[in-house]
């Protein structure tokens, strides 16, 4: 499985971006997936999940309200659509599947994807 995020770039803080990540190889349909986030000096953080199935969510406080996720399972995507944008979002943005369950961690995902830069200036 290999998945490939884009839709990354530079915003004015207030802004909206919306990243999308595809995955090839199988379909991810069974799959929990998620985005996490790493900032210059941090570590990675964990920003939002979504079950398989779609039905199911869990934010980070730190974007809750501000952030959406979705998927497409007919299009093995998920989609982040990011609004009111903070320079505090600016980070390499990561997408990542695992089977089963949508984890609220970044250490459970064990299917990783090259980030995708997102900066918000302010």
């Amino acid at each position: 499985v290999q998945l490939q995020a884009s839709g990354g770039g530079l915003v004015p803080a207030g802004g909206s971006l919306r990243l999308s990540c595809t995955a090839s190889g199988r379909t991810l349909n069974t799959y929990g997936m998620g985005w996490s986030r790493q900032a210059p000096g941090k570590e990675r953080e964990f920003v939002v999940a979504i079950s398989g199935s779609g039905s199911s969510t869990n934010y980070a406080d730190s974007v809750r309200g501000r952030f959406t996720i979705s998927r497409d399972n007919s299009k093995n995507t998920i989609y982040l659509q990011m609004n009111s944008l903070k320079p505090e979002d600016t980070a390499v943005y990561y997408c990542a599947a695992r089977p089963g369950w949508a984890a609220d961690s970044a250490r459970f995902y064990n299917i990783w994807g090259p980030g995708t830069q997102v900066t918000v200036s302010s």
